[in-house]
């Protein structure tokens, strides 16, 4: 009897052999799987703590659970999923100009709108869901830039860190764009560090349609072509046309704005009206910072100036360690963008949280302590960092 003809009585028996593909892509998927795991581990347990503390710090009678992780800003974002963008400016009864969600960049809402759509959730759920895919998605990729960068042991730390030592890391579970913004910018380093360039390029375009701190994406991608271009020593298309298609996001929104609204800065006055945005150099966190540290006056302002201060600190030694140059120039932007802007103060840390660029000295060095050290200073960094996310949305007035 042949071969062949012995193959053919197996498969008429139901016993053909394996394609020769079939191991290999369980294998590759085994592999995918252990790099991935500890982003799904460290998102349940920190998403499970930030709940218990804000669910144990509402009190008795007051807002739902699902009201406090839409709140502020979040209201905004979840209008436009439900209703679109107004089709000009905003006044108030006076006549003044007052803010609108022209104001909000367009990604995050049209995706609460396709999860709604495809799910039938209610507006705001959906617009958790994609605040929590968003924010699994950024831990994945975050993990896998640092352990490229840093190593296994030390990415694993980042992303606890990130995910709920951070203040106000609370944010990334609500309504909010700041986990989408951080899953599309971690992607491109991610992409770039690989030299995946038409792909860092596409992602980059879409962080410039998440956040308008997207300068700080293109300028990290700019600085990962320019070392590209220098160590190859010749110029090829692929880099050049990601760093193009990067810088196209953010234009294309302000320009869609001026279009619908009819003038050329309205995304600048709404923003300006609204919420008293503009450039100062860092003349008001200054002022800021000087007035609290010489009064004291006030549990978060003086928590805010002292984490402020921490935070830029963590930043310099980054810079001092040689980190890969396009996450320093990336999280530097972001801070510097952050400090460099007259804003609501308490509004700083939410706005720093997707940097990642001060989270490297910490995650450092706690990856060289022993285990057991380890996991107790993650500990407390994560009770810290539920609390202080919970007090600012419970029983802080303002909006953060």
């Amino acid at each position: 009897m042949t071969s062949s003809t012995t193959e053919a009585d197996a498969a008429a028996a139901g016993d053909a052999p394996a394609p020769q593909h079939a191991a290999p892509s369980r294998s590759r998927v085994r592999r995918i799987a252990a790099l991935v795991w500890p982003a799904f581990a460290v998102y349940a347990v920190t998403t499970a703590a930030h709940l218990l503390v804000l669910s144990a710090m509402i009190p008795a009678g007051g807002p739902s659970l699902q009201n406090r992780l839409t709140t502020w800003d979040g209201g905004f974002y979840l209008e436009i999923a439900a209703h679109g963008y107004p089709h000009g400016f905003s006044y108030d009864p006076s006549g003044k100009l007052t803010g609108n969600t022209l104001a909000f960049f367009p990604l995050y809402p049209m995706l609460v709108r396709a999860v709604h759509g495809i799910t039938r959730l209610d507006v705001p759920t959906a617009g958790i869901v994609t605040a929590n895919l968003a924010l699994i998605a950024a831990l994945i990729v975050v993990l896998l830039l640092f352990c490229r960068l840093y190593g296994r042991r030390t990415s694993i730390i980042a992303v606890v860190l990130l995910a709920a030592a951070q203040p106000m890391s609370l944010v990334f579970l609500m309504s909010y764009s700041e986990s989408l913004f951080l899953a599309l910018a971690a992607g491109m380093l991610l992409a770039a560090h690989r030299r995946a360039w038409l792909t860092a390029g596409l992602l980059a375009l879409l962080v410039g349609l998440t956040r308008p701190a997207a300068v700080a994406a293109v300028a990290a991608l700019g600085v990962a072509v320019l070392l590209h271009l220098v160590r190859e020593r010749r110029i090829s298309w692929r880099p050049l046309a990601a760093l193009a298609l990067g810088c196209a996001g953010t234009p294309l929104y302000l320009l869609w704005v001026a279009l619908r609204v009819g003038r050329a800065d309205a995304w600048f006055q709404i923003q300006g009206a609204g919420w008293g945005t503009q450039w100062d150099n860092g003349r008001a966190i200054w002022d800021f910072l000087v007035q609290t540290l010489a009064t004291g006056d006030g549990w978060v302002p003086v928590s805010t100036a002292v984490l402020l201060i921490a935070l830029v600190c963590a930043t310099l030694v980054t810079w001092q360690r040689g980190s890969w140059p396009p996450l320093v120039v990336y999280g530097t932007s972001i801070v510097i963008l952050t400090l460099c802007q007259s804003n609501y103060y308490h509004s700083k840390l939410r706005l720093l949280l997707p940097a990642l660029v001060f989270l490297v000295p910490l995650a450092r060095a706690i990856a060289r302590t022993r285990t057991r050290t380890a996991v107790l200073t993650l500990t407390v960094a994560i009770v810290f960092g539920c609390w202080y996310g919970a007090y600012m949305i419970t029983v802080w007035s303002y909006a953060i």
